[in-house]
């Protein structure tokens, strides 16, 4: 696994938090990238799992993100320990939903809307030929062979944001512009990274 950078110390944590508080974006990614070891440390306690360390690197790293985005020093917590709360939180029900998925879940299940408020299925994203898939996999199988398909295929920016832009694995939904402001990025980066995302799964299907 790969290595990260040395964690915050208190001084420089409640400097960075305070800054991320009057708006300072760098901050805000400092503070997540300094406590990319902590995700790390969180999935060890997995590491006998089938899962790859490298997907629940990046499952863990939405669970950094939210407890960046939502921590509140007043209440007088170490960051640190509310978001490893937050990133095992988001493991646990990655696992948890990947688990019913594989042996629930419907091509034509909802997974979100899109900007125009038009709900948007499974089906949607693979667009493919409804009689070739009926003849070919079932539709359990299928849908288990997208989700292998989005750790695999996707690097892990686009696999963090269309899981959070379509709620994937039982996830909160955002919007584009509220996915570019927890990343610290442009809405129309979002957007360009989430259309490749989708053209990559929509061509692995192909």
């Amino acid at each position: 696994m790969k290595s990260f950078p040395n964690p915050l110390t208190p001084s420089e944590e409640k400097y960075y938090i305070r800054k991320y508080t009057e708006g300072d974006l760098e901050a805000k990614h400092i503070l997540i990238e300094r406590n990319l070891r902590l995700v790390a440390h969180v999935i060890k306690k997995y590491q006998n799992s089938e899962e790859d360390p490298e997907d629940l690197i990046s499952i863990g790293t939405i669970g950094l993100i939210k407890a960046v985005v939502t921590f509140n020093p007043d209440k007088g917590n170490r960051l640190a320990a509310y978001a490893s709360r937050c990133i095992e939180n988001e493991i646990l029900m990655y696992l948890r939903s990947k688990k019913k998925a594989a042996k629930e879940i419907s091509l034509y299940e909802p997974i979100g809307t899109d900007r125009e408020g038009n709900e948007i299925k499974l089906y949607d994203i693979i667009e493919t030929d409804e009689e070739e898939v009926a003849e070919k996999i079932h539709l359990k199988e299928n849908i288990q062979t997208l989700y292998e398909k989005v750790e695999k295929e996707l690097s892990q920016r686009e696999r963090i944001i269309l899981k959070m832009r379509y709620g994937l694995y039982n996830g909160e939904e955002y919007t584009q512009r509220e996915i570019a402001r927890q990343l610290g990025i442009s809405r129309s980066y979002v957007s360009r990274i989430e259309k490749g995302a989708v053209e990559k799964l929509r061509k692995s299907f192909s």
